[in-house]
């Protein structure tokens, strides 16, 4: 099993370690409730060095990104970055990912760990030696630092003016890539390094957040900050068989240009799709889980439940799920059956509130 680079780090903050995507990766260090409040209301700092980066070059990068990837990367500037999927020949989804555009003909994209090998197959096969394509996973390191005080923390390590850095754009620094993204909705930057920089990093943040009383954050309250977003997690909203539109990802699905399943796209934003994916907020008390199963009000299948907790931040159980289109209108109410009990539930906007 591989280790990231700040594998020590983790032990010495006595976290709790688990296989994730064939990585040994913190899950929590003090508890995921206490680590997803202090992401929600100071600064936490999580390593997901485990996240994969390809650098894709040439003279036609562009033309095929365009061709892979569903959103129009023609609009990107140098130093913007951009929220993308792959979709594959079916309308499904290879990966979803982040694009930055590092130059003019070349760019970087950000891939989940588990898909590290499946989109370079798929990027392979599309290329015939349009474009090079490396794959640099192994050898940078990501450390996320979220929240609202994790401007002041970087400003004061980096002695740089961020609060100048729009969202979804990135800056080059010795050798760093400081990108202001998250997948915490709580606002932060990621910042990609050589592994040979990543205890320097690390140690740093940590210095300099002591004031804030910075704390190292684990997957799981990752995922708790990603769910009360309403963002989606390949494997759970998003895999190989599900569309982008059905995801409702229609915002990042363009029709101005040709790409993999671009034309099944355009017919199901004119005549809709059968599932959709809904945010619910539990109206008993009951945490709901992937997997379970989604009933209407007189119990008839309509759908499942692909993520699902309770809130840390709102104190009930929240998830996600695919139902029937005809059954997806807001404020509808559902059940959701949790151990062959049906407990009420209630289609709602996401983010959460």
């Amino acid at each position: 099993m591989k280790k990231t680079t700040l594998y020590d780090y983790h032990l010495r903050y006595d976290a709790k370690l688990v296989d994730f995507a064939g990585f040994l990766m913190p899950i929590q260090y003090e508890g995921v409730s206490i680590e997803h409040n202090c992401v929600k209301n100071n600064v936490g700092v999580f390593d997901v060095s485990h996240m994969g980066e390809f650098i894709i070059s040439g003279q036609k990068s562009e033309a095929f990104l365009q061709s892979v990837l569903s959103n129009d990367i023609s609009i990107l500037k140098s130093g913007q970055a951009q929220y993308n999927c792959m979709p594959n020949e079916k309308g499904g989804i290879v990966d979803d990912l982040i694009l930055y555009k590092l130059d003019i003909n070349k760019y970087m994209l950000v891939v989940n760990a588990s898909n590290i090998e499946k989109n370079l197959v798929f990027l392979n096969n599309k290329n015939n030696d349009i474009v090079d394509i490396d794959n640099l996973s192994d050898s940078y390191s990501l450390i996320s630092v979220q929240g609202p005080n994790s401007l002041n923390v970087l400003e004061k390590l980096f002695k740089l003016e961020l609060v100048n850095l729009k969202y979804y754009s990135f800056l080059n620094h010795n050798d760093l890539i400081i990108s202001n993204t998250g997948y915490t909705g709580c606002g932060g930057y990621e910042i990609y390094c050589k592994n040979d920089d990543a205890v320097s990093l690390w140690k740093g943040i940590f210095e300099v957040g002591i004031e804030f009383n910075i704390k190292p954050i684990g997957l799981a309250a990752r995922d708790t900050l990603r769910l009360e977003m309403g963002f989606c997690l390949y494997g759970n909203e998003l895999n190989d068989e599900t569309s982008p539109i059905e995801a409702g990802l229609s915002w990042i699905t363009k029709t101005n240009k040709t790409f993999t399943s671009s034309s099944l796209f355009i017919k199901q934003k004119e005549v809709g799709v059968a599932k959709k994916l809904i945010g619910f907020e539990m109206l008993e008390k009951a945490i709901p889980r992937k997997g379970y199963n989604i009933y209407s009000l007189d119990k008839k299948k309509i759908g499942i439940v692909t993520s699902g907790t309770m809130s840390p931040s709102l104190k009930k159980g929240i998830g996600l799920g695919y139902v029937k289109s005809i059954c997806s209108n807001l404020d509808n109410e559902i059940y959701i059956e949790i151990r062959k009990n049906m407990k009420l539930a209630l289609i709602v906007k996401t983010p959460f509130k």
